[in-house]
């Protein structure tokens, strides 16, 4: 059963035993406060035996009491949220209460990227006091809720359970203002408001980082990234030296990975794209910055994750074979040779996505794709930057967008004198990985090159995808060439050779549309980002 999410919004405040709530009802658009009601809840949360969750701000619980009892599972804050001045934007997932001490796989694999093959089990328990006031506003609309919550923790042994004796305690008192139907414009005033009372903005990201103190927070590294694995910010700007534009850009896609990771596992449309994309982004920055960097273990990532995008690749191209060739066939007037040659092309591409995709679960659930995250975080942490590489990133990204660009004039001179048939749809694919890997790198050099750099991404983009569809057209024009036999006279071997016909003509008009687009960006492609 797949777990059912919501956007929480809220931010919490630390306060002292004796504060009173304050007249919520005067808050600008609340017209009245409920009447206080109160809950007991009690939440066992479950992590590694070194705490790899709390790390990430991310908490796994068991809950009863209350009106959400379950399991619940809140997931790193979405950037933008969570800082002192801003409330925390949390994606949060939650499932039946079923087993005390089994967390249901509905969870669990939004969280396997992160455990890496690590168990996970009861650390910390907690009983909350919960007096909820609800706001409303003229309208009725329930707007939000303030919770004033008197807190128990009790940390718990390896090996202790639900069930198990008390440990050291700790006790305090928070109120979280967490939105319901209200929009985010009620946060400034009722912090005020708050602050009045005698609240202060919360020096912990959730009951479960207080419980357990210094060992729950993501530790801070020297390019401003940390363990919780938010993106660094660019903190020298325009003049960042040339491996912090390159670390900046890298870590965006470690995050898209991870993001993309579950989806990928629940065979959601377009998580395998997504994540395969962030894949050959980080390929290609490496490759054309590679002289900034130690060479072994740069060498041994991109060699990894060329294995993770072969991997991908199985069943992301099968899917995209199999979706071209049923539009194809959907477009045939109904018949039976058209029944046969659907049924010959489900059996064979089909096939192939389901063994893609088997395999690519496997190597999921494999140590050498963990290992692979491990050494990802490694390279964003603690770069391997040879001593002497202090380019600045405004000349370094402009050689690395510059020397792009002559490999793609390279392979396009390639293809132009390359012989009709196989040599020239393989020059053409070359062709298109050159305008790939140049829109990848004026993508980071656009971090510190602005608007230029843009452009040219936005030019090798476009022969990209005009190359990919004439190399989907390839692919699809053999495969119809291996699964309908052109010895065969049957009816479903006269669709098979009209939809090599079809795959024939987009091939052309392809090549046109591309010869088209190169004319338009050539200047801007050879003047690159200076």
């Amino acid at each position: 059963m797949k777990a059912s999410q919501g956007l929480e919004i809220e931010k919490k405040y630390d306060v002292d035993d004796d504060a009173a709530v304050p007249a919520l009802d005067s808050l600008p658009g609340v017209a009245r406060a409920g009447a206080p009601h109160t809950a007991v809840l009690e939440a066992v949360y479950f992590d590694t035996a070194r705490h790899i969750l709390a790390s990430r701000r991310i908490t796994l619980r068991r809950r009863t009491g209350g009106s959400d009892a379950g399991w619940h599972l809140k997931l790193p804050p979405l950037e933008s949220g969570g800082t002192a001045t801003e409330p925390q934007q949390r994606r949060e997932l939650h499932a039946p209460l079923g087993q005390p001490g089994v967390v249901p796989d509905s969870l669990l694999v939004h969280i396997q990227a992160y455990l890496r093959g690590a168990a996970v089990a009861p650390v910390v328990r907690l009983e909350t006091r919960r007096t909820t006031h609800a706001l409303y506003g003229g309208d009725g609309v329930h707007l939000a809720d303030l919770a004033d919550d008197r807190v128990t923790a009790e940390r718990l042994h390896p090996g202790q359970g639900e069930g198990s004796g008390p440990g050291g305690q700790q006790q305090w008192r928070e109120w979280e203002l967490e939105l319901v139907h209200g929009g985010p414009e009620l946060f400034a005033p009722a912090e005020e408001l708050l602050v009045q009372a005698g609240a202060r903005p919360a020096g912990h990201a959730s009951k479960l980082a207080r419980a357990l103190g210094g060992e729950a927070g993501g530790q801070s590294v020297h390019d401003g990234s940390t363990q919780d694995g938010s993106t660094p910010d660019l903190a020298a700007g325009r003049k960042a030296p040339a491996a912090a534009v390159v670390t900046v850009y890298v870590a965006a896609q470690i995050q898209e990975i991870l993001a993309q990771d579950p989806g990928v596992r629940l065979e959601e449309p377009e998580s395998v794209h997504n994540m395969r994309s962030a894949v050959r982004r980080i390929r290609s920055a490496l490759a054309a910055y590679r002289k900034l960097y130690s060479a072994r273990p740069v060498r041994h990532v991109r060699d990894e994750l060329k294995w993770l995008g072969q991997v991908l690749g199985g069943p992301r191209d099968a899917e995209v074979l199999l979706d071209r060739l049923r539009g194809h066939l959907g477009e045939l007037p109904p018949s039976q040779g058209v029944a046969a040659a659907s049924d010959r092309v489900e059996r064979k591409v089909g096939g192939a996505f389901d063994d893609g995709y088997r395999q690519l679960q496997e190597a999921l659930r494999s140590d050498r794709y963990f290992r692979l995250l491990d050494d990802l975080e490694a390279f964003r942490n603690a770069p391997p930057v040879r001593s002497e590489a202090v380019a600045r990133g405004r000349r370094e990204s402009a050689k690395a967008v510059d020397k792009s660009a002559r490999r793609l004039r390279r392979s396009h001179k390639a293809a132009t004198r390359a012989r009709r048939g196989t040599d020239h749809e393989n020059a053409l694919h070359q062709v298109r990985k050159d305008a790939k890997r140049l829109r990848h790198v004026a993508e980071t050099a656009a971090l510190v090159r602005g608007k230029r750099a843009r452009k040219v991404a936005k030019a090798a983009q476009r022969q990209q995808k005009i190359l990919g569809d004439f190399h989907d057209a390839v692919i699809a024009r053999d495969l119809l060439i291996t699964v309908g036999s052109r010895q065969e006279q049957t009816a479903a071997a006269a669709v098979f050779a009209e939809l090599e016909n079809r795959q024939d003509e987009l091939m052309k008009d392809a090549e046109a549309k591309y010869r088209k687009a190169r004319r338009k960006s050539r200047e801007l492609l050879r003047r690159g980002v200076l």
